[in-house]
């Protein structure tokens, strides 16, 4: 019988798939610090109280992408090059959710709705990273390897998830309301899709490394499509709403160090 536990287990047994999990989760997060920095910088005079805030959320994306090069490298791995239709950042990109590279190159200062852009955008991913973070503490939480970094990943997740509502509601007592819940709606349904093709390419290239039967490669197949089918029709939902977190002013303070894997 298929399960979660087993399947992350897989994973993290065998070097290329453990390699090639570390490396997609490095560049990904690597990516979210830089433009989360850029963000920082160009943010609109009107919002420039938000600017420490954005930059640690940058420094804690920075953060975990050292957190999966250090795992990498205590097995005496280095990062794998990540295979594009893997890349969920850049799909995420492909399909106008979040502020586009071209735009964050630039030294242009954003305006107001970038920001509300910016927020729905983490709304809806940091949604998605701190419910697998969540999962994976389930399951790793004392792991001798692993324990560490994904309790410390899962934390700072909930700490990103829980000021996105904050700022939104924010915004949305300003009165964007309209606005945010029309921008968040979209990044959701965009998102979801974007989370089906990464995780059937992931599996792909999973199945390949550990010799995967056919049977538990459709199974694994159908199981991603159902999911999506889900999603798609009431599970973006969880997505949008916004409500006053428990954690308050969660990003006030400078990012936390990583810990020594050495």
């Amino acid at each position: 019988m298929l399960s979660a536990r087993g399947l992350f287990q897989e994973i993290l047994d065998e070097d290329e798939s453990f390699r090639l999990f570390c490396s997609i989760a490095a560049g990904g997060e690597s990516q979210g610090g830089w433009e989360n920095g850029r963000i920082a910088a160009l943010a609109p005079e009107s919002q420039r109280a938000l600017a420490p805030r954005i930059a640690r959320h940058g420094a804690d994306e920075d953060k975990h992408g050292r957190i999966f090069d250090a795992l990498l490298r205590k097995r005496g791995l280095n990062r794998a090059e990540v295979p594009r239709e893997t890349d969920y950042t850049m799909l995420l990109e492909r399909r106008g959710v979040g502020l586009a590279h071209e735009r964050l190159v630039r030294q242009d200062p954003l305006c107001e709705h970038d920001i509300i852009t910016y927020l729905a955008h983490s709304r809806v991913t940091e949604q998605r990273a701190s419910e697998q973070m969540r999962l994976l503490c389930r399951y790793f939480a004392d792991h001798p390897d692993l324990g560490r970094a994904v309790r410390m990943i899962s934390n700072d997740e909930d700490n990103h998830l829980a000021y996105c509502h904050e700022e939104l509601l924010r915004l949305a007592r300003a009165g964007h309301g309209r606005t945010i819940q029309r921008v968040l709606r979209q990044c959701a349904l965009a998102e979801i899709r974007v989370y089906r093709d990464v995780s059937l390419a992931v599996m792909d290239h999973m199945g390949r490394i550990l010799r995967w039967p056919r049977a538990k490669s459709a199974a694994l197949t159908a199981g991603i499509h159902a999911v999506h089918a889900y999603e798609r029709l009431v599970g973006w939902r969880r997505m949008v709403s916004l409500e006053p977190p428990a954690r308050r002013d969660a990003l006030g303070g400078p990012a936390e160090r990583e810990p020594d894997f050495a």
